[in-house]
C-alpha cells in the first residue's frame, strides 16, 4: 500500500486525526501543569518562551533522529529550500507558540482549548483562496459562522451582556489559531515536495532554537528540573514530534477542510482533561453551548469536504497543535 493510499483512507484520517487531536487536547493541562512545576509565573514570558523551546527543540531532534535511522535525507536541497524551512519554523512553531503560551498563562485550560478550535474556520476561509478545488459554499460559510458564535458564547461571563475578553489571554489564543492556520497551508505546500517528518523536524528544530533565544536574549530562566518535571516535559515533546508529524502527512494527502475539521475534537478532549487534570470546573452551560456550536459548525464544514475529495495530487498546493 502506497503512502497515498494509507494516508488517504477515511477510516485511517478519521483514527489519526482524533489521535493528533487528542494528544493537542492533553497539551493543555500538561503546559498549565509545567507551569506549576517549574514554578514559572503567569507574568514571566521569557522563562515561558525557555518552556517552549526546550519542548521543540527537543522534539524536531527526536523526528530527525529517526529520519536518519530510516536512512532518510535530512538536509534540504538548496538555500531556497533551507529558507522555506526557517520561515515555516519561525512561523509555525515561533510565532504560534509565542502567541499560545502567553495566552494559555492568562486564561483557563478550558477556554484556551474552546477558543483554539477558531483555527479550523482560518483554514477553511485561506483554502478558498489559496486552492482552487476548496471553495467556500454557503453551507461552508453557515457552518463558519455557527462556530464563531460558539467561540464567543465561551467568553461571555455571568450575564448576558459581560463579554470576558483580554488580549494578553483569549486574544493571544486567538492570533495563535490564525498563525497556525495561515503557516499550516503554507506547511502543506511544501510537504508536496518534501518528507513531511522531516520537514516537521526542522520546523520544530528551528522554532525551537528561535524560542530559546529571545527567551535567553530576554533574561528567562528555567530552574525546578526533577524527575516529574523532566518527564512533563518530555511528553510534550514526544507529543509535538508525533502530532505534528502525522497531521502533516494527513494534509499533504487530503483535503484542507477536510483534515482540519477534526479540530473540533481538540476543544472536547481540552476541556476534558482541563478538568480531569486540573480541576477546573467544565460545568456551565457556557461551554456546553459553546462545544455543541463549534460541532456543529464544522460538521457543516465537513460534509462538503468529505463528499468531494479527491486526491492531493491534484492539489496547487498545506499543520497544525
Amino acid at each position: 500500500m502506497t503512502a497515498h493510499a494509507f494516508f488517504s483512507r477515511s477510516r485511517n484520517v478519521v483514527a489519526l486525526a482524533l489521535l493528533c487531536c487528542l494528544l493537542w487536547g492533553s497539551s493543555y493541562p500538561a503546559i498549565k501543569s509545567g507551569y506549576a512545576l517549574f514554578g514559572i509565573a503567569a507574568g514571566d514570558l521569557f522563562t515561558q518562551l525557555l518552556f517552549a523551546g526546550w519542548r521543540f527543540l527537543a522534539a524536531g531532534a527526536l523526528l530527525l533522529a529517526a529520519a536518519a535511522a530510516l536512512g532518510r535525507r535530512l538536509a534540504p536541497a538548496g538555500a531556497r529550500a533551507w529558507g522555506r524551512l526557517a520561515l515555516l519554523g519561525v512561523t509555525q512553531t515561533a510565532l504560534q507558540y509565542l502567541f499560545f503560551y502567553v495566552g494559555l498563562a492568562h486564561t483557563t485550560g478550558v477556554k484556551a482549548s474552546i477558543l483554539n478550535a477558531t483555527g479550523t474556520f482560518f483554514s477553511v476561509m485561506l483554502a478558498h483562496w489559496l486552492h482552487a478545488d476548496d471553495r467556500l459554499s454557503p453551507r461552508k460559510l453557515l457552518g463558519c459562522a455557527i462556530g464563531f458564535v460558539g467561540v464567543m458564547v465561551v467568553n461571555l461571563g455571568r450575564g448576558p451582556l459581560d463579554f470576558e475578553f483580554s488580549l494578553l489571554g483569549e486574544g493571544c489564543i486567538v492570533a495563535a489559531a490564525l498563525v497556525l492556520a495561515a503557516s499550516s497551508i503554507y506547511g502543506r505546500r511544501i510537504s508536496q515536495g518534501t518528507d513531511p517528518v522531516v520537514m516537521t523536524g526542522w520546523q520544530l528544530a528551528i522554532g525551537g532554537a528561535v524560542l530559546l533565544a529571545v527567551g535567553e536574549a530576554g533574561g528567562g530562566s528555567l530552574h525546578g528540573f526533577t524527575p516529574g518535571s523532566s518527564l512533563l516535559l518530555a511528553y510534550l515533546a514526544l507529543l509535538s514530534a508525533a502530532a505534528f508529524s502525522v497531521w502533516s502527512l494527513l494534509l499533504k494527502h487530503n483535503r484542507v477542510s477536510l483534515v482540519t475539521a477534526f479540530n473540533f475534537m481538540v476543544p472536547v478532549f481540552g476541556t476534558a482533561l482541563s478538568a480531569l487534570f486540573l480541576g477546573e470546573q467544565v460545568l456551565q452551560w457556557k461551554y456546553a453551548a459553546a462545544l455543541a456550536l463549534v460541532c456543529v459548525g464544522i460538521w457543516l464544514v465537513t460534509q462538503q469536504a468529505a463528499a468531494a475529495r479527491r486526491p492531493a495530487a491534484t492539489l496547487g498546493g498545506q499543520p497544525a497543535r
